[in-house]
């Protein structure tokens, strides 16, 4: 792979090859909900069950991903990548053969630990190719990621409604094949370090954000947090549980449900793929603004509209949710420029929490007042995103 000044032009292969394994790595995490169907059938596992597995996989990564940012902030870890792929191959194993429910907890444990060392490493490869498009480069990698979780769906639909929980093991070969990519990365990866020097590049990255106090960035950071908290749990309602609201109240079966949350998922991938570039264009701020904004109306109308109009509006919430997901990673980076990869990792960590503790939350309100009743209360979720409005403003830098 070629190389670049981390200040300096982009690096596009290895821009792209970031972002093409952050989909293999997300398609392999999306294999979870895609068995929600079959295992609440075959298994007879409830909704808080279910929501445990979720609960697993996102609290595993949601907690290591920071420890694991701020670690290589300390010493950068390049064949931390394919070693963490490893760890989700063992997992995709388990989970395609345990026979019983704890083996599968146990599997989705290793898929979380798996995706905790991917995640925050792999956005420092996205940042060190950037060179000063950031923007552009940060949306590269997220829309694999998206991309790949956008999958959940047809993977159900196609390969475990037909083949059954076995059928998991089909993406052995994906993570196998992450395996490879990634070693071919963090080679490139290595050799940028050692000829960059990398801790003093760092000091000179520029920042859209104007000087800010220490207690200014607390309080930004903690804002962008409660952002991503709404943001997430709402998204985890849709991607995991929505199916059950599709099939109880319009009658629609497994297959026509997934193609629902696809559509969801498909088009918030090209939401996350704009939302970077145009935030290099017009700030930071205003795309984030822009993806909290117009969600609310949607959302609130969600429960009550006809099986067409939900196809409608399921599209322009994927859009604009992912609008600003890479954007609020690149926005928290530069709120503490020092702190790439522990900023990476509390951002997309937290995206992980959340939806952990959402996916119990939304499973024991389903089982306890039932599925429509659940999805009355989420709807109310986006609104909490309205504090972003009080987010420092940022400026255009001028070589983006």
């Amino acid at each position: 792979m070629s190389s670049s000044s981390l200040a300096g032009n982009p690096v596009y292969p290895v821009m792209f090859a970031i972002g093409g394994v952050h989909l293999l790595n997300d398609s392999l995490q999306a294999v979870i909900p895609a068995m929600f169907p079959i295992l609440e059938k075959d298994l007879g596992l409830s909704f808080t069950q279910l929501g445990l597995i979720a609960f697993a996989l996102n609290m595993v990564a949601s907690v290591l991903q920071p420890v694991i940012g701020f670690a290589s902030d300390k010493k950068p870890m390049p064949y931390a990548l394919p070693l963490g792929m490893v760890f989700s191959f063992i997992g995709i194993a388990g989970l395609a053969f345990a026979p019983e429910y704890w083996l599968i907890l146990l599997s989705v444990i290793f898929l979380g630990f798996g995706s905790a060392v991917f995640h925050p490493e792999g956005s420092r490869v996205s940042y060190m190719a950037a060179g000063s498009r950031r923007g552009l480069s940060q949306s590269i990698y997220q829309v694999g990621g998206n991309s790949g979780q956008a999958l959940a769906p047809l993977i159900s639909a196609f390969i475990l409604v037909p083949l059954g929980q076995r059928g998991a093991a089909l993406f052995l070969f994906v993570a196998a094949l992450g395996i490879f990519v990634l070693s071919k990365i963090s080679a490139w990866y290595k050799a940028q370090l050692e000829r960059d020097k990398l801790e003093k590049v760092k000091k000179t990255v520029l920042s859209s954000l104007p000087p800010l106090t220490k207690k200014q960035v607390g309080t930004a950071l903690t804002l962008l947090l409660l952002i991503i908290f709404a943001r997430t749990f709402y998204i985890t309602t849709i991607t995991s549980f929505y199916i059950f609201h599709l099939m109880d109240n319009y009658g629609v079966t497994i297959q026509q449900g997934q193609m629902f949350i696809f559509l969801f998922l498909g088009i918030g991938a090209f939401g996350t793929f704009f939302g970077g570039p145009l935030a290099d264009r017009i700030g930071r701020k205003r795309v984030i603004v822009l993806s909290l904004l117009v969600p609310i109306p949607l959302a609130l109308v969600l429960p009550y509209v006809a099986l067409p109009i939900v196809a409608v509006i399921l599209a322009v919430l994927g859009f604009f949710l992912m609008l600003s997901f890479s954007v609020m990673v690149v926005y928290a980076q530069e709120l503490v420029p020092s702190r790439i990869g522990t900023m990476s990792g509390l951002t997309v960590g937290l995206a992980f929490g959340m939806g952990a503790i959402g996916a119990v939350a939304i499973g024991v309100l389903m089982d306890s007042i039932g599925v429509y009743e659940t999805m009355v209360i989420i709807s109310v979720l986006p609104i909490l995103g309205l504090v972003g409005l009080a987010l420092p403003k940022d400026r255009k830098i001028a070589a983006a």
